[in-house]
């Protein structure tokens, strides 16, 4: 599956989306996907960001993480995107980039793009789902191919049983409540191998 060309998309503020990307990157790679992770950028003020030091560090420790850029989305065959809830929706950060890929959609280069979503939120209930099923609002206007996980592994039953994309609790220090590890790899690799099946029907 060499041939597939999957970016790994995260926005994170102290970390979670940040290794939830890293668990799928790892699982497409396992496939022998070419494999990109990108952060969205940061849009916070910095007074916001300074005054909270988990938040500050986090964005310290991955200043060497390229940010995505449209370009990077014209690359890829497949997209995942892991991300934190905002109020049921998706974050600031991301929605103001995807609002900027109008031109590639009117081109139709986002068309076909096999894309599959992660999220994260506070409380057990607050959000996760939600926040994916909004993000696969605007994947269906670019003619995106969503790849959920559904219950296509034994791991949807260990993991929280999201079939729309993994998603976790996180507790007050930074702590994830569920064991994703391995469904969010085979989300990643379930991603790859769609992606590699389009590929070769539109060659067909």
């Amino acid at each position: 599956m060499s041939d597939v060309k999957l970016a790994v998309i995260y926005y994170s503020s102290t970390g979670t989306n940040y290794q939830m990307a890293q668990w799928a990157a790892e699982g497409a790679r396992e496939t022998g996907a070419e494999v990109k992770i990108l952060k969205v950028p940061e849009t916070a003020p910095e007074a916001a960001i300074a005054q909270n030091p988990a938040w500050k560090a986090h964005l310290e420790a991955t200043k060497d993480v390229p940010e995505v850029t449209l370009e990077d989305l014209e690359w890829a065959d497949a997209i995942i995107f892991s991300v934190p809830t905002r109020f049921g929706n998706v974050p600031s950060q991301l929605k103001s980039f995807l609002d900027t890929t109008g031109g590639l959609w009117f081109q139709g280069k986002l068309a076909n793009k096999v894309v599959s979503a992660m999220s994260s939120a506070n409380n057990p209930h607050g959000g996760q789902e939600q926040t994916i099923l909004q993000l696969y609002t605007t994947m269906y206007h670019w003619g995106a191919i969503v790849a959920a996980p559904g219950y296509t592994d034994q791991s949807a039953f260990t993991s929280g049983g999201n079939p729309y994309g993994n998603s976790v609790t996180v507790d007050q220090e930074g702590n994830m409540q569920e064991d994703v590890e391995v469904a969010i790899k085979h989300q990643a690799k379930r991603t790859a191998q769609v992606a590699q099946a389009v590929k070769q029907g539109l060659k067909g």
